[in-house]
């Protein structure tokens, strides 16, 4: 039996993004170890609301301990740091359900790539992604859809069919005890489940998937290793 990772994840979670990273750079080691990786999106106000939980930018001792966190992450994964815009946090629902749409529409690297973007825009880049002019030019630009898909990507935001495909995913992680986003259904070789919530879980994760791995460490003075 193959072994899943399922991950829920919405572009307006800077931790979401650290996850993706840490997953797909680790992609083909899992593979080794027949462990599958799926990156689900999902729209995170529909899982604060359905869960009764409040994000952390709403609680101010939360919000000031979340800006020393980002920090520590980001240099723990290797990413360059990175920090909210202005105008954050967004309304995710345009570039959460486009997302959907591409993919069920399209390759799994095109969707990833894109996916990838999504976090850069916002985060880096401090555009607007849920504004549909600002996340037009990312496909186009950047993710390298032609005008014409672009346009039939932005149309399919509207329609029925994907507004529904996204609640529907965010319906099946509150449905997994989802209560903030990067969420993880994790199933096991012998089919048993598990849940983990952020960032920070993996080692929980791989001892559920009874991964050989090495754990976080001191070194004796004088030792120096890597922790990637």
């Amino acid at each position: 039996m193959t072994a899943v990772i399922n991950c829920y994840v919405d572009c307006v979670s800077p931790y979401s993004f650290v996850a993706v990273v840490h997953l797909l750079r680790n992609r083909d080691v899992l593979a080794s170890h027949d462990v599958k990786i799926e990156l689900h999106p999902i729209f995170l106000g529909g899982v604060m609301q359905g869960s009764g939980n409040k994000p952390p930018w709403k609680l101010p001792a939360k919000a000031r301990y979340g800006v020393y966190e980002r920090q520590q992450a980001t240099k723990y994964f290797g990413l360059p740091d990175f920090e909210a815009p202005s105008f954050f946090p967004i309304l995710s629902l345009l570039p959460q359900r486009a997302i959907t749409y591409i993919k069920a529409s399209y390759s799994a690297e095109k969707y990833e790539k894109t996916l990838l973007l999504l976090w850069d825009y916002l985060f880096y880049q401090h555009q607007d992604i849920s504004q549909s002019e600002v996340l037009a030019r990312l496909l186009t630009d950047d993710a390298k859809f032609t005008p014409s898909e672009t346009e039939t990507i932005l149309a399919a935001t509207s329609e029925k069919k994907w507004k529904d495909a996204l609640l529907a995913k965010t319906q099946e992680a509150l449905d997994h005890g989802a209560f903030g986003a990067p969420w993880f259904q994790v199933i096991n070789k012998k089919g048993e489940e598990s849940m983990f919530f952020g960032s920070d879980r993996f080692h929980y994760m791989w001892q559920h998937l009874e991964l050989p791995f090495q754990d976080l460490k001191i070194l004796p003075k004088g030792q120096s290793d890597s922790k990637l």
